[in-house]
């Protein structure tokens, strides 16, 4: 089978298998936003937010600087950090957390990615909440700022990495509903 059919394919999948909706808007060549959001059926929001700050246990190792998910770290208090640790001793800032309102709502500030070295600011703002069914968590990534060769030629592959974490985090949370 031609590898184009195969990416193709593998495209389709994944989007089926999406825990929700995601989109991306509001993109122009100085920033864009990508919306996510889930229903977790038969897990609370406390559980949803608990499942989110171990953050380590379900992000991705490929989208890490050193390849090892046991190199991040999450402090999720108001200036904690989202952080690896780098082989020779080195480090890096993820994200800063800015809020945290257990079970309702997570804040944080950073580029992540290839955002990193571009001159923007970048607010995550995910949100919990309950409902009849489990809890509700959307995820909000705001970029803004000057990013060479445009943001809006970034959006897209940022938010490929982003549904595939949250992809990840709704299969890990979703484990908790016969853990927790």
């Amino acid at each position: 089978m031609p590898l184009t059919v195969r990416l193709f394919a593998a495209t389709v999948l994944l989007a089926l298998a999406a825990p929700g909706h995601a989109s991306v808007s509001a993109v122009s060549p100085n920033g864009f936003v990508s919306s996510h959001s889930l229903a977790l059926p038969g897990v609370s929001a406390a559980q949803a937010y608990r499942r989110f700050v171990a953050l380590p246990a379900w992000w991705d190792p490929a989208h890490s600087y050193s390849g090892k998910a046991s190199a991040l770290s999450f402090d999720a208090r108001a200036g904690g950090c989202w952080c690896e640790r780098l082989d020779g001793g080195g480090s890096v800032e993820h994200m800063r957390v800015l809020l945290v309102q257990p079970a309702k709502r997570l804040v944080m500030s950073g580029g992540l990615g290839p955002l990193l070295y571009q001159g923007v600011a970048a607010t995550m703002d995910v949100g919990f909440a309950d409902t009849a069914s489990g809890a509700s968590v959307t995820i909000h990534y705001r970029v803004a700022g000057f990013a060479e060769g445009g943001a809006d030629k970034l959006a897209g592959p940022v938010d490929a990495v982003l549904a595939a974490g949250v992809a990840r985090y709704a299969a890990y949370a979703r484990s908790s509903v016969t853990k927790a």
